[in-house]
């Protein structure tokens, strides 16, 4: 099929699709309910479905007005198409594509962050969720503390338009504080440990920045706006001319905004919502009194082991996951992270094993449908580590244990960062702190004493008392000696 020549997806078009292909709702039929800040392909292929479906089977004004903070284009690309999309499920053995019309709306909070701000005092929106990844939330990764800096300051304490993602939540909220909107869930949905937590101590911690933000505001926040945990899984790749053309095939229409998916998916929350929320249980999500133990292992185990699988393969030449997944040791190693480092480290969900649930997950990688780029999991890793690995090391050095396969997960880090693939190729260094990596790696030198020294000084990343600990210097440096000498192949081959 020539997409040239393909009719662009629209309600227009609507009529021409599959039967199958056709969205649970129309968008406009349904008012808005929901604000998502993060309009990006996961939000697209996890909440948004899981909320039509929701709306389908339940009704409910739960339309979504999808925010995107920074990008002009997925708004202008969704604008084009009546703010339809598709969302492709795929595996090994079978697609499907289905056109999904949950958005009642959409803005550009760069272009206009006051219609944001009156969004989110707006009575009728009872709901706020958030996948602005690790890093727009502004919190140190060592600490949780809220990270406030010149940008984010003036957010808070002047009157220009918030430019920050914290910015515009806190002066949203005391814009409807203000207005007296209502009660409000604000429920974050990226991979942060204790999320809702993290995201309410970050309400906290800027509020009192904010000239005129009185102990009456604080009182509000406490007894109107809940800040629910949340776990969310799907394996969701950025999108690629094939996946497009793979969409446009199904519904004979091209669609600039389609994204694609691996069949799994799972969404836990905390029933918290005091204006009220979509039956999101008919669609499939486990609603619960503590999201915790369920968020913990899957950021230890998928997380851990996803980042781990990125750095490794990535180093090895692997454009994929699945790809790196097929280096010989490398399902066994990861098998023995899981089984004898993340295993001792949590608590897991009644009823679920912490080594099965790690076998599921590298079955769900190995699928060679889901093509996951190792470089882009690998992206933002001085954000990731901390929740994803480090809290596994420091749970399993309390507990007087060696972890040795996690600390593999640092060393593959560790040389992933110094930017050179084993045979020979430039690995982009996409990191808030890669600047500061590049300084402390080019005074450092090539030896992986002196590399692990210098990495492990980024305070931001390791918590002083875990950088201190010469049983998980030693275990580092060990593995990163490995990797520079034999690198990853021969490693893993002679590892497990």
């Amino acid at each position: 099929m020539a997409l040239t020549t393909t009719p662009l997806l629209g309600l227009a078009a609507l009529g021409r699709l599959p039967e199958q292909c056709r969205p649970l709702i129309r968008p406009g039929d349904v008012a808005a309910g929901i604000v998502h800040i993060g309009l990006g392909a996961f939000h697209r292929a996890h909440q948004a479905v899981y909320t039509e479906e929701a709306i389908a089977a339940a009704g409910g004004d739960w339309g979504i007005v999808g925010v995107a903070p920074r990008s002009a284009s997925i708004i202008a690309d969704l604008a084009a198409q009546d703010r339809l999309f598709s969302v492709t499920t795929m595996s090994g053995a079978s697609a499907g594509t289905r056109v999904v019309g949950a958005l009642a709306g959409l803005r550009h909070a760069a272009a206009d962050p006051g219609a944001v701000v009156a969004l989110l005092a707006d009575p009728a929106v009872r709901v706020v969720t958030l996948t602005v990844t690790e890093k727009g939330y502004r919190l140190d990764p060592a600490t949780g503390r809220l990270a406030v800096d010149a940008e984010l300051l003036a957010d808070l304490t002047t009157a220009r338009p918030p430019a920050t993602v914290p910015g515009l939540l806190v002066r949203g909220l005391l814009a409807r504080y203000r207005a007296d909107s209502g009660p409000l869930a604000v429920v974050s949905c990226d991979n942060l440990p204790s999320n809702g937590r993290r995201l309410h101590g970050l309400v906290d911690q800027a509020r009192v920045l904010v000239p005129g933000a009185t102990g009456a505001f604080g009182d509000w926040l406490r007894d109107s706006v809940t800040f629910p945990g949340t776990m969310v899984d799907r394996i969701v790749p950025a999108s690629t001319p094939e996946s497009l053309a793979r969409a446009a095939s199904a519904l004979g229409a091209r669609d600039l905004s389609g994204v694609h998916g691996e069949p799994y998916r799972h969404w836990v929350i905390e029933d918290r919502f005091p204006g009220g929320r979509p039956a999101w249980e008919l669609a499939g999500a486990v609603l619960t009194g503590d999201a915790g133990p369920w968020e913990r292992l899957k950021l230890r185990t998928l997380n851990g082991v996803h980042s781990a699988i990125a750095y490794l393969g990535a180093v090895a030449g692997r454009e994929t996951i699945a790809a790196a997944l097929e280096i010989p040791g490398m399902r066994a190693a990861m098998a023995r992270f899981v089984a004898e480092d993340v295993a001792g480290s949590l608590r897991p969900p009644p009823g679920v094993s912490v080594v099965g649930y790690g076998d599921l997950v590298l079955d769900r990688f190995a699928d060679p449908a889901i093509a996951h780029r190792t470089r882009q999991v690998a992206m933002d890793g001085t954000q990731k580590l901390p929740q994803r690995v480090l809290h596994t090391i420091v749970d399993r050095r309390a507990a007087g244990a060696s972890p040795r396969w996690a600390a593999l997960v640092v060393a593959a880090w560790m040389r992933y960062a110094q930017g050179v693939a084993d045979d020979g190729r430039v690995l982009p260094l996409d990191d808030p702190l890669a600047g500061e990596i590049r300084e402390r790696l080019a005074a450092a030198g090539p030896a992986p004493a002196r590399v692990a020294e210098a990495l492990f000084g980024l305070d931001a990343v390791f918590p002083a008392a875990l950088a201190a600990d010469d049983t998980v210097r030693a275990l580092v440096v060990d593995w990163l000696t490995e990797l520079d000498r034999h690198g990853v192949e021969a490693t893993l081959a002679g590892a497990a």
